[in-house]
């Protein structure tokens, strides 16, 4: 079966590929599901991707992925239709989630506080998307709090884009020390290029040129050393890079 001149198993590939990514997998999964599209996606979903998401709402949220692809706008729009028909706290995260993903953060908000009543009150991973969206509508003292409340209460939970939205919040919050300490930790155990590239524009902000230079670089010769479809996604990543490196070279 071809979608847009694209087999099926290249787009299930690319989705267990942004899996890998947004869950801190290693980088030799990328290039496993990528060189080998089907073997790797069967043997990353039978031993990752399957373990980690037997008993969570996995059909459907593989389903919105793929509407999101194919249709953007979508997700939002059934996700306003949905809340309207069943005003629910799973009608509200599922906006809640769609508005983000959508870049409007702070609309979020008053939905990610009704999603988490209830039984999904203690959700680690949606506090977690909480405090992304506080963070991106300008709020990381907030974000901090929600994230150092949730470290108390689950000191358990680990979490690749937990790790690195704490230490965005930490960076935006002036407490340079800490950051980074947080963002060392976190380019070591994130796969993919968003966490350098964060970081490297905190050193620049902070005027620290030659480090955000080296990191930059660093970078961006690792990304050249990616897969192709790995360097696709990466793509905003490694446009940011590469602005840190030329703003850095000109300072």
């Amino acid at each position: 079966m071809h979608i847009f001149g694209l087999g099926l198993h290249v787009l299930i590939a690319l989705y267990f590929a942004i899996h890998a990514l947004r869950t801190g997998r290693e980088f030799y999964w990328l290039f496993i599901l990528f060189a080998f599209p089907l073997l790797g996606s069967l043997v990353y979903g039978l031993g990752v991707w399957l373990p980690e998401m037997r008993g969570s709402r996995t059909l459907r949220t593989v389903q919105r992925t793929a509407s999101g692809l194919l249709n953007p706008g979508r997700e939002l729009r059934e996700a306003r239709l949905a809340l309207e028909q069943t005003p629910s706290a799973g009608s509200h995260l599922r906006l809640a989630d769609a508005l983000l993903a959508a870049g409007q953060a702070e609309a979020s908000l008053s939905h990610y506080a009704q999603a988490r009543q209830g039984v999904q009150a203690d959700e680690p991973e949606i506090g977690v998307r909480h405090a992304q969206a506080l963070l991106e509508s300008g709020d990381a003292a907030g974000a901090r709090e929600l994230l150092d409340a949730l470290i108390l209460r689950r000191p358990d939970f680990r979490s690749a884009r937990g790790h690195l939205v704490y230490a965005r919040a930490v960076a935006a919050s002036g407490d340079r020390a800490k950051a980074r300490e947080e963002f060392e930790a976190v380019i070591h155990g994130f796969a993919g290029l968003e966490a350098r590239a964060r970081y490297a524009e905190a050193l620049l902000d902070w005027a620290e040129l030659s480090e955000a230079a080296s990191l930059a670089e660093e970078s961006l010769n690792s990304a050249q050393r990616m897969p192709a479809h790995a360097r696709e996604l990466n793509g905003e990543w490694i446009r940011r890079l590469k602005l840190v490196a030329a703003r850095a070279r000109r300072s």
